[in-house]
């Protein structure tokens, strides 16, 4: 991509612009924010770094590179956390800036910052980015500071310091000092009083001279004065004010850089400047926006199917339209609609929703699909934050659940903690769409769907199946990580998809790398201490047609992250219980146990994975056996034996939310995968597993369902399974409880 790059004159944007070439793109202009006021050194800024500000119009020699700069105009008016266009706003300074670049320069498609650990920061430049339809580039985001201190110095990077405002850090000792003379000092500090090794939390600044980027010449800092704002005696504050500098010529241009990636700038022997002024025009990226509203869904109407859970606190919604002739884009526009008319209802928006399951019938379409979902979906109508989601394809055409069949997990209240980082990092996968890596919603974390993704290329990593498991594995970490948990002793469960291009053989070397991975960083993650009680969670694969991106694996984990409480942990006990009644002529064996995983936190959380395999279902039908279509392995199975196993999973089910003091009434959400080979349509499971829920209600004298929507949702799949080897369940059951 064609980069303009945000400069304040410090090592971190400077860097940033090295790691952006690194990673194959090309800067080709710079942008820099300053004072109105030339003999002014620092503004009362939250966004904006300007003391040295006076040096960065050599940049553009220096580099060989246009230079677009813009006095600031506004103020710090929009405080909160997530930015939204404010007027007189110091952030609009910087749309206008960018805007102007975009104008001059269209083939501009991104914008790289120098962003550490600010979020305040890191959001602000991402709002501006989505706006101009540009992506924000963030590659030193989430860094180990230390780490990236010591490779700024061996990469090159002369900057010295330009204020100081820390304990252990003399105005008149350390400004205008190179960071690598200070390197140790600041290593000293951190372990004396926890300071910022790179100065994320404003304990300095500073001001590049050189690095490989110059391919022209380097600054020199002729003269200067230190100006103290502060005498504090324990952290005195000063800056550094230039008075001269002069530009030194590079002659052997050639010989400076050894990196081929640096190499690769032109040899620009001359940059420009221009100030930029305000704009009479707005540019921002608008798309017409998709009118739901139109005769399809109201024509359509009495063919929508919808499911509800009976959480009073958090529910899902389910929704498709039954027996569809139109395309996927018609469909998603007529679901999603169905489903915001659905929510209006109740009261809620999309604000109010924590998660999204996208089932389409063809991944060819994802494009399209994702051009309807952002119609409806908004950073507007979500100010607290877009849901989470997972997008996959699903057999829903060959079960009767049209093109596209949506779920959405929602909350009765806005009590919720999303993290969704848009820039491209080496942190983990962006998110540039309007869906977030995850959403923590009273304790439980929802996290987005994870492929193998490199983080700074956001492409598939190479290597196969077990690759991608394990990049996944590592994304899903670093997003774990940020709500100060582990996915090694967190997760309740993993439901973990593969596509069906991956093998039987790759399927159990995913597996067991998983099983690996998981153990070796839990291992560490309680020798070190992070925590002394950790989840076995449940594990679930499903076989489906595609993914995003063609990957082999997407990763879905489902973490319970603890208020701090002390907590009892249970997990995948099999054990005999008496506690339940008997249903349907069912009592208890010991082989029942071996169909059932459980999650519990009690008097928190109940998860429960129930699966019936061919095996399983034949000794339930007693004298019959599964019918083999002598296609492919495919088979069938008699509508009156799948009644009989509906009743057997709801009597587990039952058992186990019973056992453990759960109730129906505290399930979030309840699915029941099924195998598109049994050649049964949705039209006649549905009322298979309605008719058991109905007759257990009857039999306990229970509130196991209320009104007459189903509680649970149908999810057509290949196979599925508890073992990633042979998904061959004819039902899976996935459940979740939380008591409200």
């Amino acid at each position: 991509m064609k980069v303009v790059a945000l400069v304040s004159g410090g090592k971190d944007s400077c860097f940033a612009m090295m790691k952006s070439i690194h990673y194959g793109h090309q800067i080709v202009a710079l942008a820099n924010l300053m004072p109105l006021d030339d003999s002014v050194d620092e503004l009362d800024s939250y966004m904006y770094q300007t003391v040295g500000h006076q040096i960065v119009v050599g940049y553009a020699e220096c580099m060989g590179l246009p230079l677009f700069r813009r006095r600031i105009q506004g103020s710090t008016r929009h405080q909160e956390l997530g930015y939204r266009t404010t007027q007189g706003d110091e952030v609009e300074d910087m749309f206008n800036l960018l805007c102007e670049v975009k104008r001059q320069i269209p083939s501009v498609t991104a914008v790289s910052s120098g962003a550490i650990a600010s979020d305040y920061q890191r959001l602000r430049v991402e709002s501006v980015c989505s706006r101009l339809g540009l992506v924000s580039l963030a590659y030193l985001w989430k860094q180990d500071q230390s780490l990236l201190l010591q490779e700024m110095i061996a990469n090159g990077i002369v900057a010295v310091t330009v204020k100081v405002a820390a304990m252990g850090l003399d105005p008149a000792k350390h400004l205008g000092k190179e960071l690598a003379f200070l390197n140790a000092y600041l290593h000293k500090l951190k372990e004396l009083y926890g300071i910022n090794v790179c100065g994320e939390g404003g304990e300095y600044e500073t001001l590049t001279l050189d690095c490989p980027l110059f391919i022209n010449a380097r600054i020199v800092l002729d003269e200067y004065e230190v100006v103290r704002h502060s005498s504090d005696s324990i952290a005195p504050v000063g800056i550094l004010h230039p008075l001269a500098f002069h530009l030194e010529n590079k002659a052997d241009v050639p010989s400076l850089n050894s990196q081929d990636k640096i190499n690769e700038i032109c040899m620009r022997k001359q940059g420009f400047v221009f100030e930029v002024v305000d704009n009479s025009e707005r540019c921002e990226a608008k798309g017409n926006p998709v009118d739901y509203r139109a005769d399809p869904i109201d024509g359509l109407e009495h063919k929508f199917i919808i499911s509800r859970t009976n959480n009073k606190s958090t529910f899902s919604i389910c929704c498709w339209l039954q027996d569809s002739c139109n395309g996927l884009q018609e469909d998603l526009k007529a679901v999603l609609g169905k489903i915001e008319s659905q929510l209006a209802a109740y009261g809620f928006g999309w604000e109010n929703v924590l998660y999204i399951h996208l089932y389409i019938d063809d991944m060819d379409k994802f494009s399209v699909a994702n051009e309807t979902y952002v119609q409806f979906i908004t950073q507007e109508k979500c100010p607290f934050g877009v849901p989470s989601r997972s997008t996959v394809e699903m057999l829903v055409v060959e079960m009767g659940l049209g093109k596209a069949y949506i779920e959405v997990l929602v909350a009765n209240n806005k009590d919720k903690k999303v993290l969704h980082v848009q820039s491209i990092s080496c942190w983990a996968p962006s998110c540039i769409g309007p869906y977030s890596q995850a959403t923590l919603h009273e304790g439980i974390l929802h996290m987005a769907g994870q492929l193998g993704l490199d983080p700074p290329t956001m492409n598939l990593c190479s290597g196969g199946p077990g690759a991608e498991l394990e990049q996944a594995l590592k994304n899903s970490e670093a997003v774990a990580k940020s709500f100060n948990c582990s996915i090694s002793t967190s997760s309740i469960a993993f439901i973990v998809y593969c596509s069906k291009k991956v093998s039987s053989l790759e399927r159990l070397d995913i597996q067991e790398k998983q099983e690996t991975i998981l153990r070796q960083m839990k291992i560490s993650h309680l020798q070190e201490g992070d925590t002394d009680k950790a989840l076995d969670p449940l594990f679930l694969y499903v076989l489906v047609p595609d993914l995003p991106k063609r990957a082999c694996v997407e990763v879905k984990p489902i973490l319970y992250v603890e208020d701090g409480s002390d907590v009892t942990i249970e997990t995948i006990t099999e054990r005999s219980c008496s506690k339940t009644p008997c249903y349907w002529g069912f009592e208890h064996e010991n082989w029942h146990d071996s169909c059932i995983q459980k999650c519990v936190v009690p008097g928190k959380i109940c998860a429960i994975v129930v699966s019936i395999t061919r095996e399983l279902a034949t000794k339930m039908c007693f004298d019959s056996s599964l019918v083999d279509c002598g296609n492919g392995g495919q088979y069938s199975l008699p509508k009156a034996h799948m009644e009989k196993l509906s009743k057997f999973c709801v009597y587990l089910l039952n058992k186990v939310i019973t056992d453990n003091e759960f109730s129906w009434e505290d399930i979030m959400n309840l699915r029941f995968y099924i195998s598109a080979s049994l050649k049964l349509s949705v039209e006649e499971l549905l009322p298979m597993f309605s008719n058991a829920l109905l007759e257990l209600a009857e039999m306990s004298q229970k509130k196991v369902i209320s009104g007459e929507e189903p509680i649970f949702n149908i999810v057509p799949v290949i196979g599925a399974g508890r073992s990633a080897s042979s998904m061959d369940d004819v039902v899976t059951c996935e459940l979740l409880a939380r008591k409200s």
